[in-house]
């Protein structure tokens, strides 16, 4: 066997014990050393199953039926077990906060020395040079939950390195992450590859942030089976990622619009090196100037102003300086900004779990401090990130009735309005089902139809798509807009991108407590300074119509943006 090779699948499937199929089927895989490899596909398309056969935790803590071959290593897995596989894979989760054990960073990454029973001195230096290696060395003595989201992931990596790995192994490492983090998660990653040698192994569903920088292999799984396995250049230039429901690039799309015949020797899997000829560039240009500009809406009146509004949590973090924004009725708005920026205490205070210290905030021209928290909950809908944290009832009518039942609204009345909320859900033939049997787009929906049923003006939703594949995403987004038309002003926290140009004309850009920036979407992405301050991600469309020679950006995105939403809908 090629020594080179550290990850081989020989025909294997693999089916859980509690389930009627298998999830993997025949498959055929080889990661060689020092190898970078992204690992694509829609929710359950069984590329999470294939990592756990990487590292162990099948059929460790999730039996079932194994066929075929793995080795890892030139080692037959099962043989491994769980620790033995800890040696050759280190796996860094999608959420740092679960992967930490110690009270330190340092303490955090020193744990698998410490276990192999590591004399203190070497393992102090060995440490250290991990720390020196992730850019952590000046955090070492901090508590984990003391640093911020991407000082995170870099620690889970360091615990995992410490060991000298043959596999690094990241599960969906952007999804918690804010843009310009995810950038820096996306470049730590390829400077540990060229500095270890070791393979890596990505599974993302946000393709075209994983392409920030090279990838050399790019697989596509799709119901359990590996439909591509090949260079990310020739994939991107075929339709099986629309066909397989993961969204390709924005800057690829946009080509494909304007006609352009993408060939593999353009390079389009890597934006710096993308090449086009001046006939294709022209090409661009021209289906730009064919494009018609979106209408502007019209302005609708202030539902919620915000002025001069300033919080300081009792630790002493100064969290908002002197907030200014307003939400008009019917809008559908982002807010945007690096984590730590001040986005999820407006949101606190605008609900009423914490009180401004100063400024003005008024609904309708009422100020809210006059009204309780049960009261300003008859007006703003907060929908958490995680659906799971906001659901306490077994059966789905049960959820959604819960706060009509707690207002003491009469029972027939409560059944009226809770159907015809589920029946705008799209939940109605679900009704008497236990919420444990929905899937995690499904079981949001139902939080969202148990704030919807309280008639708020305002929703605000944070992180409404974290870790949803595009599918997910579009089924989540496509609702909240057909809300957003019935006349519901709808409130988007998030960091992402897409979502922001997407769905919201409008976004609010908070950084260090401040709001920095106001206006379109478009506007902001297309903007390099806002994008520094607040730690964004320029959108690929800013680049590509730099390539072709577009003057205007700003008006380059807004006609693809408009142009996408008609041909996906």
């Amino acid at each position: 066997m090629d020594k080179d090779i550290v990850i081989s699948f020989e025909n294997f499937g693999f089916q859980y014990k509690a389930q009627a199929k298998p999830t993997l089927y025949d498959i055929n895989l080889q990661i060689r050393k020092g190898e970078k490899v992204l690992i694509a596909g829609p929710s359950g398309c069984g590329k999470s199953t294939l990592a756990h056969c990487i590292n162990g935790l099948i059929p460790a803590s999730y039996p079932g039926t194994v066929t075929g071959k793995l080795t890892i290593g030139g080692k037959n897995a099962l043989e491994l077990g769980l620790f033995g596989l800890s040696q050759l894979v280190g796996t860094v989760l999608q959420d740092s906060d679960g992967q930490f054990i110690g009270l330190t960073v340092a303490e955090d990454i020193a744990f698998a020395l410490e276990n192999d029973c590591v004399p203190t001195a070497q393992m102090r230096r060995r440490v250290e040079e991990v720390a020196k290696l992730v850019d952590v060395e000046r955090v070492l003595q901090h508590a984990p939950h003391e640093i911020s989201g991407g000082q995170k992931q870099r620690v889970s990596l360091a615990g995992v390195m410490v060991n000298q790995v043959d596999v690094l192994l990241f599960d969906e490492p952007l999804a918690n992450l804010d843009p310009a983090t995810g950038k820096q998660a996306i470049t730590l990653i390829d400077e540990i590859q060229k500095q270890t040698g070791c393979a890596v192994v990505i599974i993302e569903h946000r393709l075209e942030d994983v392409l920030y920088r090279r990838i050399d292999r790019t697989v596509v799984m799709g119901e359990g089976r590996i439909l591509y396995d090949g260079d990310p250049d020739t994939l991107l230039c075929g339709g099986l990622l629309q066909e397989s429901g993961i969204r390709e690039p924005l800057y690829v799309t946009a080509l494909k619009y304007a006609g352009v015949a993408l060939t593999p020797d353009m390079h389009p899997a890597f934006l710096p090196e993308l090449w086009l000829s001046p006939d294709q560039k022209r090409q661009v240009a021209d289906w730009f100037a064919a494009q018609p500009a979106p209408q502007a809406a019209e302005e609708a009146p202030i539902l919620l102003r915000a002025e001069n509004i300033d919080f300081t949590y009792a630790a002493g973090h100064h969290a908002l300086k002197g907030v200014t924004a307003n939400i008009r009725r019917g809008e559908m708005v982002s807010i945007v900004g690096t984590n730590g920026a001040g986005k999820s205490t407006f949101s606190k205070v605008v609900c009423g779990f914490e009180t401004g210290q100063a400024g003005v905030l008024e609904l309708n021209g009422v100020d809210l401090n006059t009204y309780s928290i049960k009261e300003r909950a008859d007006h703003i809908g907060y929908v958490m990130q995680n659906p799971n944290q906001m659901i306490s009832k077994v059966q789905i009518f049960d959820e959604v009735a819960l706060g009509l039942r707690n207002r003491g609204v009469p029972e027939q009345e409560i059944r009226e309005r809770v159907e015809e909320t589920l029946k705008i859900c799209g939940l109605y033939p679900f009704r008497n089902w236990p919420v444990s049997a929905l899937s995690y787009g499904q079981k949001k929906r139902v939080t969202i139809a148990a704030i919807l049923v309280l008639r708020p003006e305002i929703i605000l939703l944070d992180e409404p798509t974290a870790g949803q594949d595009f599918k997910h995403y579009t089924e989540i987004m496509d609702f909240l807009a057909s809300l957003n038309r019935q006349g519901v002003t709808v409130v988007l926290i998030t960091h992402d991108m897409h979502l922001m140009l997407e769905y919201t004309p409008r976004a609010v850009v908070f950084h260090d407590g401040r709001v920095i920036a106001d206006k379109s979407a478009a506007q902001v992405l297309n903007d390099p300074e806002t994008v520094a301050a607040a730690h964004l991600k320029e959108t690929s469309l800013y680049h590509l119509s730099q390539l072709c020679g577009i003057e205007e950006p700003e008006e380059f995105t807004r006609r693809f943006i408009a142009r996408d939403r008609e041909v996906r809908s």
